[in-house]
């Protein structure tokens, strides 16, 4: 494993898989940790700033083109931007239910699985963990 080749990729990449990783981190322990407690608020902002960072810095990727610059990928960004502000407004409006489906769903969907697909060969994460 080296790091190498996301310090060689574009500023975009770095942004995007810092964010990722960081956001996948948090994650884990805001789904350990008491929940409706202020930690649990703060490091929940700070989710979603990271979500949204890693969202936005999508839209800079272009690696793999299927529509112009865009692929399927960018349909989830578009998603996440959109469902974001919707989980926290669930949570200011005390429906916990709701709010717990949007962000185990954004956190399976948006970190896990299209974390996985960074894994394949040819994507900078996939040189990162198995190298070139």
């Amino acid at each position: 494993m080296s790091f190498a080749p996301l310090f060689d990729a574009e500023p975009a990449i770095q942004l995007h898989a810092l964010a990722a990783m960081t956001a996948f981190a948090l994650g884990l322990v805001q789904f350990a940790a008491p929940k409706g407690t202020l930690p649990h608020r703060t490091l929940g902002w700070i989710w979603v700033a990271l979500m949204a960072a890693v969202a936005a810095s999508s839209f800079w990727i272009h690696t793999i083109r299927l529509v112009g610059p865009w692929s399927p990928i960018h349909l989830l960004s578009l998603y996440t931007l959109a469902a974001l502000p919707l989980a926290v407004w669930a949570a200011h409006r005390h429906r916990v239910t709701a709010h717990r489906r949007a962000m185990i769903a954004l956190f399976a969907g948006a970190l896990v699985i299209a974390g996985l697909f960074t894994l394949l060969p040819g994507r900078v994460m996939h040189k990162v963990v198995f190298g070139s």
